[in-house]
């Protein structure tokens, strides 16, 4: 079993913070002191979709609590591999949406590339779980068909990095595709969706700064928090480099059964997350994938717990409601 102190784990670059991180349901059942009876089950969802977490995610986790809000997000469930009618492998239909490899193409104006197949953490609700990313994982000289279809498209204002997670990615990698990006001269913005600074907030370095805000393309990021007990001090740290550095930070929170679904949760990450220098984004309505059945919360809840919101906060702090839909031209607000 891996035993690590907070300032070790601290001491650690992200890399190797990813490196170490848990992979093995048994071990996660017993650092946590979690029974023995949840093991079953785990294993068996693990196979169908591994179990990842990082220790700095780990160490916001309670000790003894199967119910714990970081906890349901990542332990794998026996309840994943149970049918359930209107799911599917790719409820968004992403890969009628794929020209060429690394690049999804659904919304007007922007883009979207597959800068990495890999993540830092496995949630279980992932919409790409079952995403091809063996045949969108392209090596420098591929990834030239998705930069001359970016060219020679001159309505694309935006490209979004995603994945996996594209802070899984190199510095060095990212700086190569951000200037080659920037050279496209349609292209204004950039915009990165991540987790990584929430569950290794190490990430945020010097050299990821640099890319993100050294070239002409304006810089956003996108990143995707549940709950406020993910936002601890060090992910704050983090959070505070990237706006001082000029990164405008939003937030993407998924809607989940028994994580978040109550007022007090999501108020509290909302003025949590504008703590920290995050305003909410987008609260989404699950995506119907394979496995996550278990996590759906009823759109006559969701608006009540928008309505709730509202009552309760400024509007600023109120994220909008959606949903994707394949054929949709862009999010679905749930009115």
């Amino acid at each position: 079993m891996i035993t690590r102190s907070v300032a070790t784990v601290d001491s650690l670059t992200w890399q190797e913070q990813l490196a170490t991180s848990i992979r093995d349901p048994k071990q996660l059942l017993n650092m946590l002191g979690l029974d023995t009876s949840l093991l079953d089950g785990a294993l068996n969802a693990h196979e169908d979709f591994p179990l990842r977490v990082p220790l700095p995610y780990l160490q916001r986790i309670a000790k003894g609590d199967p119910n714990d809000p970081l906890l349901r997000q990542v332990l794998p469930l026996g309840s994943e591999l149970l049918a359930a009618p209107g799911y599917s492998d790719d409820p968004l239909d992403e890969q009628n949406s794929n020209p060429v490899p690394g690049l999804v193409h659904k919304y007007h104006g922007r883009v979207l590339l597959i800068v990495s197949p890999n993540c830092a953490i496995n949630c279980r609700y992932c919409f790409r779980r079952h995403f091809p990313y063996q045949d969108n994982k392209p090596g420098r000289s591929e990834w030239q068909h998705a930069l001359d279809y970016i060219a020679n498209d001159s309505s694309i204002r935006e490209v979004i990095y995603s994945g996996g997670d594209p802070l899984a990615t190199s510095d060095k990698q990212l700086q190569w595709l951000t200037e080659q990006v920037a050279s496209i001269k349609h292209v204004q913005r950039l915009r990165v969706h991540t987790r990584l600074p929430i569950v290794i907030p190490n990430r945020i370095t010097d050299s990821c700064l640099q890319w993100l805000t050294s070239t002409r393309l304006i810089p956003s990021m996108v990143i995707h928090s549940n709950h406020p007990n993910e936002l601890d001090k060090e992910v704050a740290n983090a959070l505070y480099r990237l706006k001082r550095a000029g990164v405008t930070l939003l937030n993407q929170t998924v809607l989940l059964s028994g994580i978040n679904d109550t007022l007090s949760a999501l108020q509290q990450l909302s003025e949590r997350l504008f703590e920290v220098g995050v305003l909410p984004y987008y609260l989404h309505q699950l995506d119907r994938i394979n496995g996550a059945a278990h996590f759906e919360v009823t759109d006559l809840r969701a608006k009540q717990l928008i309505a709730e919101l509202t009552a309760a906060l400024p509007g600023y702090l109120v994220p909008k409601l959606v949903r994707e839909i394949p054929s949709a031209n862009s999010k679905v607000l749930i009115l």
